[in-house]
């Protein structure tokens, strides 16, 4: 394909924006990272010919020369540190600008906030300026060069990022790889009739080869955007079109789109964006005869502008949003050849799925075999684990993994979807069907934590507010113990409920994801101290933070075991450390539970202690120790 020497030339010879020291620092690093680039780039074979390099150098050594002085002492930094967002003491918070404080300097002026609830991990939801009108929440991006213009300027992000990072914050930012909005220059071209750029989008002169490929496809959204086509006059001829008729997908098979996304990557990193979540990353690559997702040369392409970052800019890591099934997400981490090459962060949907499901149906054993299949990921990575984030909740339950404990896929996750509703008897919950899908029975989930937990239906009832503070404060143990990095939604601190209101804003009207995405509360979180409900969750949570930047256990790096089920109604992980095990206990039912306290001494935690409550667990004279409704323990040995 390429050898090393001539691309080194081409350094030299396009290098002059960069000192000496600079380019020496710029071959090195390629040098280190060569293998994996050019592996990557191999799925373009002969297409990504010496020219392209070039200019593949020459986008890098721009972005090289004007990197700035501070983000290259972040650089050096990270170099040296490489497993810095593997530390338990990150926690992540997740958040919309406009809903969280406005504009990008009104959550300048919330850092302190952020700081005091212990935040090291700042995901802003998308703020590229996106089409006009419906944009799938700003998934639809219109200029990947410019912010959303009631939100601020770029220069405003920039002094955001610096801000954030003197205070240990790291921002995140979303960046959509599958789809721009119709409304983008590419596409406004590709309708003018140039061809260059109509080859960035997959477009077809008729229905035949669409066809072909909806035989095995599924569809995104059925409800409002049914089929994974839509006609264009203009272009003539079906765009694809996986999530919305004005979401074009890319051509990612086309060489020209992988060049245009190294300049927007390098240009949001030299803006200080520490983490890009790589959005539909797993739609990228189609494939007839599947469902177009996962395919091998999406893990190969992600290599290649990994190690373009790194080269470039090493303060800079990818997050992987790959809501997929258990058995594809650990490819987004790396495995085999790959370990460790793809994605430094991935979302584990599996987790926040289980979680609702295991406290929906009180009992763990789903959950403890779904989590024991998934296969442990390469050592230099960590998952983000959450129990709520912008997006409805899909019921990802496999149907051998119900069977494997007796239940039927089916019917476990209508019984989801019924419970979460409100419509099941006796359920707690109030969340809002979204995209039901009559064919294949998935009805998808909207709803805050706090109305998802039990709190709007509590109403005046101290013993059912009770339980809704309990359940939440013990799913949120589970996703700080679990290890990677635990991201709060915006607004669970202060228990949130759902917003009746959602579907009176423009635009927001046909999509009910609006309902757990309401505008912050800042008299609620200001008055949190006169409000004992708030003021439990918020303390509580809080309390989790602390107690997790305590525990060496949970760096990422540490791998999570489930041990053997004994009560059905209780979680046992373990981490195991060379300081010491840590054992997490959870309660997923209102009644209370014994445990034997001989699991604890068989897996090293003679003395057990518990790190939240801090006392010494006792057994009784049977030898089992009690956990009360909804209690959550993390054991440790301590003489």
């Amino acid at each position: 394909m390429f050898d090393l020497p001539l691309v080194e030339k081409f350094v030299v010879e396009e290098g002059g924006s960069l000192i000496s020291q600079e380019l020496d620092l710029f071959t090195l690093r390629l040098d280190r990272w060569w293998d994996d680039l050019t592996e990557g780039l191999k799925v373009y074979g002969d297409s990504f010919d010496d020219e392209r390099m070039r200019r593949l150098i020459k986008i890098m050594i721009k972005y090289a020369g004007e990197r700035s002085e501070e983000l290259r002492y972040l650089d050096e930094e990270r170099v040296l540190r490489p497993n810095w967002f593997q530390s338990e003491k990150m926690v992540g918070y997740a958040t919309y600008v406009d809903r969280f404080a406005g504009t990008l300097n009104g959550v300048q002026d919330r850092i302190d906030y952020l700081d005091d609830l212990g935040i090291t991990y700042l995901h802003l939801m998308p703020l590229l300026e996106p089409r006009p009108g419906d944009s799938d929440g700003g998934y639809a991006v219109r200029d990947y060069k410019k912010v959303r213009s009631d939100l601020g300027s770029m220069e405003d992000l920039e002094d955001l990022a610096s801000a954030l990072r003197k205070r240990g914050i790291s921002l995140v930012m979303d960046l959509v790889l599958n789809h721009v909005a119709m409304e983008h220059d590419w596409a406004k071209r590709a309708r003018e009739g140039d061809v260059y750029y109509r080859d960035f989008f997959l477009v077809y002169p008729n229905r035949e080869i669409p066809d072909q490929y909806e035989k095995s496809l599924p569809e995104v959204f059925p409800d409002f955007a049914p089929g994974n086509f839509t006609f264009d006059e203009s272009l003539e001829g079906w765009v694809w079109t996986t999530f919305n008729s004005f979401q074009w997908d890319l051509n990612w098979a086309n060489p020209e789109v992988f060049l245009a996304f190294v300049d927007i990557i390098l240009s949001l990193a030299n803006r200080g964006v520490e983490v890009l979540r790589l959005d539909a990353i797993a739609f990228l690559w189609k494939r007839l005869g599947t469902d177009c997702q996962n395919q091998p040369e999406v893990h190969e392409i992600t290599i290649a502008l990994r190690a373009i970052a790194r080269i470039v800019a090493p303060g800079l890591i990818f997050k992987a949003e790959a809501i997929v099934g258990p058995a594809d997400l650990v490819a987004y981490l790396g495995v085999g050849h790959n370990r460790g090459k793809v994605c430094d962060l991935a979302y584990h949907n599996s987790l926040m799925v289980q979680i609702w499901s295991m406290f929906a149906a009180r009992d763990v054993r789903l959950g403890a075999f779904a989590l024991s299949k998934i296969p442990p990921k390469a050592p230099t990575s960590a998952w983000i684990t959450y129990l709520r984030c912008h997006d409805d909740i899909g019921w990802a339950i496999d149907d051998l993994d119900a069977k494997s404990v007796g239940l039927d896929g089916f019917a476990h996750r209508k019984f989801l979807s019924d419970f979460y509703s409100g419509e099941f008897f006796g359920s707690y919950a109030e969340g809002l069907v979204f995209q039901a899908n009559p064919q294949t029975g998935d009805r998808r989930i909207s709803g805050s934590t706090a109305s998802l937990a039990g709190l709007n239906r509590a109403g005046k009832d101290g013993q059912l507010i009770d339980l809704a503070i309990a359940r939440i404060v013990a799913s949120y143990s589970l996703i700080m113990a679990f290890g990677g990095i635990p991201v709060m939604w915006m607004g669970d601190e202060v228990a949130l409920l759902n917003d009746d209101h959602w579907a009176e804003e423009l635009g927001h009207e046909g999509d009910n994801r609006w309902v757990h995405r309401p505008k912050m509360d800042w008299h609620r979180v200001e008055n949190r101290r006169n409000d004992e409900v708030t003021m439990r969750i918020f303390t509580g949570l809080k309390h989790l933070i602390d107690v997790r930047k305590s525990l060496v256990q949970l760096d990422a790096a540490v791998e999570i075991e489930v041990l053997d089920v004994i009560d059905p109604s209780i979680l046992p992980l373990i981490r195991r450390h060379h300081e010491g095990s840590l054992l997490i206990l959870s309660n997923v039912s209102e009644g209370i539970r014994y445990y034997p306290i001989s699991e604890l001494v068989n897996n090293g935690i003679a003395k057990p202690f518990d790190a939240l409550s801090s006392k010494y667990l006792n057994s009784d004279r049977n030898g089992y120790i009690r956990i009360e409704p909804y209690e959550h323990l993390w054991v440790i040995h301590k003489d």
